[in-house]
């Protein structure tokens, strides 16, 4: 079992087919012979608000027709109430954040995805746990490892989308 914290940018890959999608997918999917998740799925509540926001600019830009959008966001509502672990922010969290955003060049919501992650990992470390990071934004993923969390980037597994065409060999 391991344990990951998806900032906006991991999750939005579950719901539409961007490179990494089938990784982040099949991290989200696996199951026990139990039928039990096999890896606890966490994010920040801020991540609402950004998905929400993500999907809105693609349909106005016309990158994803407005049913796609809305049944995307239906599932992502499911899921957060079913499988995700929300971290919830507080005035400690973003007095973290704004440390991280004077330190990294990060933007916002990025340094705060940054601050949840390293609170949940603190929590970890007490019960011997260890948290991966995931997330689709370079600078995002460079300060949480100068942070000290262990990253993973979906844009690395992206040849899981499209695996090579066998040829077959009479």
């Amino acid at each position: 079992m391991a344990l990951y914290y998806f900032d906006t940018s991991a999750l939005v890959k579950r719901y539409i087919n961007e490179p990494g999608s089938t990784w982040i997918r099949q991290i989200c999917n696996a199951r026990n012979q139990n039928d039990e998740a096999l890896h606890v799925l966490l994010a920040g509540s801020i991540a609402m608000v950004e998905f929400a926001a993500a999907f809105a600019i693609l349909q106005r830009r016309q990158i994803i027709l407005k049913g796609v959008a809305n049944h995307a966001f239906q599932r992502f509502i499911s899921d957060w109430d079913n499988e995700y672990r929300a971290s919830d922010f507080t005035l400690n969290t973003i007095k973290s954040a704004t440390t991280f955003g004077q330190r990294h060049p990060l933007k916002a919501y990025d340094a705060v995805h940054l601050a949840l992650a390293l609170e949940t990992r603190q929590l970890l470390i007490e019960n011997e746990l260890d948290l991966i990071f995931v997330s689709g934004d370079a600078r995002l993923l460079q300060a949480a490892q100068a942070e000290g969390l262990t990253v993973e980037n979906p844009f690395t597994y992206s040849q899981l989308d499209n695996p090579p065409i066998q040829e077959n060999s009479q």
